[in-house]
């Protein structure tokens, strides 16, 4: 392998996500080259951050030699794929391990859709201040400089997991529920944030019992203006009386109030009708830039839609994801489904693969996502929104003021699982874990140094912290309470999945 190793910086479509990332990104980049160096090698920078795809395809294109991508943020996908798709040079993403930024999000999205179009990838991560001084990442940084591939094992993931009698027959009642009428899922727009892994299409959903309808997010802006005044005025009334707590006009968060979140309502009520007008079954929502500088953050009501308790209900949640995702459509669907066929609560929670680290001896995720995890997860009382706090959406990141749908998930036994594309076919991840309330002084410590304005869950996945960053192929992930593994493992199979377990099952 060449001993001249290109190092390029993937980036946000935003400017001023990057320009906040500047400081991180030289410090990871610095410790990287002089990792490199002390391993014989050459390192040198492609310039600047990549922040559109004709970025990575005019500046990734023409290098021949091993790369590596430095991870410190939230970066779109298509800012490295659509530089080095196509080609065979080794290609390394690396990151330092923080949960300030997403960085870790960044480098899971961007590995999954990799793989999403068959790119050859591997990846890497140190929280060391000092990279020099993990002996762990020297070893794998050197393997992949002599060899161009980090080869991790497999601990803790098998393909097959033993299912009861009654998992199985549960499975094939929700399997034969889907064959006599099969899941619509209405997108309002495609994948956000170039989230490519995300995207499926009728091709491969038709496989597993889904289908698509899409309406442009237009739709919300168009329609809003004929929902009557009464019904948001309503909403409001009603969320208030169920618990919710507002926290408008804060210091840095003075253009916060009852109007934004009114106008949060005006477009739950839109996609509730949108719901209802084409009897969709869950919702895919771009949220991201699609309409950003035109309307208020989704998160409330994506908040709501995932909630059982919310204006207008029919009782059920109404499964929707975030960005538009529907590797975690797809998992939350089906997981709501057999969350119901053994009569618990249905509600299912979108979050990010944060960050984590070290507590009681095992490591806890910081799951954390802006605006898609239901109230369910903050009280377990499913009549109720109490838990549920809304703080402005950070300014940086969303000019019109809007809020979030905030609150610490409670402890509790829990199934997680999500979908995704690995060599043209649909897969399925499915593991155990658990919920963990940790100390105040360390979930304080935690939420404010990721975002302290989003939902929180600090889960046990049932893996090792190494296990994941080494083999999860997405940024998301679908969290339900409670044991139904060996339903969802079976279902999965019966739909036509090929399975992945994480843990002992």
């Amino acid at each position: 392998m060449s001993n001249k190793i290109a190092i390029f910086w993937p980036g946000d479509y935003r400017s001023e996500a990057n320009e906040k990332a500047l400081g991180q990104i030289t410090e990871a980049t610095a410790q990287l080259e002089k990792v490199l160096k002390k391993l014989g090698r050459q390192p040198y920078r492609v310039e600047g951050f990549l922040t559109r795809p004709h970025e990575a395809i005019e500046k990734l294109s023409p290098v021949d030699d091993p790369v590596i991508g430095v991870f410190v943020h939230w970066v779109y996908g298509p800012h490295t794929t659509d530089g080095v798709a196509g080609k065979d040079n080794p290609l390394l993403l690396a990151s330092d391990f923080s949960g300030a930024l997403g960085g870790l999000v960044g480098l899971l999205n961007t590995g999954a859709c990799l793989e999403s179009i068959g790119r050859k990838f591997s990846r890497i991560w140190t929280d060391a201040g000092d990279w020099t001084a993990d002996e762990t990442f020297m070893a794998r940084l050197d393997e992949w400089c002599s060899t161009g591939n980090i080869h991790y094992d497999e601990k803790g993931i098998s393909y097959r997991a033993d299912v009861s009698a009654e998992a199985s027959r549960i499975a094939r009642s929700v399997a034969d529920q889907i064959r006599r009428r099969r899941i619509l899922a209405l997108m309002l727009g495609d994948t956000s944030m170039g989230m490519i892994n995300g995207y499926f299409g009728t091709r491969l959903l038709h496989r597993v019992g889904f289908t698509e309808h899409k309406v442009d997010q237009a739709w919300i802006i168009d329609r809003g203006r004929r929902i009557e005044q009464k019904r948001i005025e309503e909403a409001f009334a009603f969320v208030k009386e169920k618990g919710v707590t507002f926290h408008y006009g804060q210091d840095g968060a003075e253009d916060f109030d009852r109007n934004a979140t009114l106008e949060q309502l005006r477009d739950y009520l839109v996609v509730l009708d949108l719901v209802d007008e084409f009897k969709a079954d869950c919702v895919g929502w771009q949220y991201q830039l699609g309409l950003f500088n035109l309307r208020p953050p989704s998160d409330f009501a994506e908040g709501l839609l995932n909630s059982a308790c919310r204006p207008e209900s029919n009782g059920d949640t109404i499964v929707d994801s975030t960005e538009a995702d529907q590797g975690n459509m797809v998992s939350m669907e089906l997981m709501k489904r057999v969350l119901k066929a053994r009569g618990l609560h249905q509600a299912v929670m979108f979050h990010d693969v944060r960050w984590g680290g070290l507590h009681d001896g095992r490591f806890i995720w910081v799951l954390l996502n802006s605006g898609s995890c239901g109230a369910y997860a903050f009280n377990h009382d499913p009549d109720t929104l109490e838990g549920v706090h809304s703080y402005r959406q950070p300014a940086a990141y969303f000019p019109l003021p809007g809020g979030t749908f905030a609150g610490e998930s409670l402890p509790g036994e829990i199934t997680w699982s999500r979908a995704y594309i690995k060599g043209g076919e649909l897969w399925m991840d499915i593991g155990r874990g658990e919920v963990v309330a940790l100390p105040e002084e360390k979930r304080d410590a935690w939420w404010n140094s990721t975002t302290p304005q989003w939902p929180l869950m600090t889960a046990y996945l049932g893996i090792p912290r190494d296990t994941l960053m080494a083999h999860y192929l997405s940024n998301h992930v679908a969290v339900a309470y409670g044991n139904i593994f060996g339903e969802m493992v079976a279902l999965s199979g019966e739909l036509g999945f090929k399975i992945r377990i994480f843990g002992n099952g």
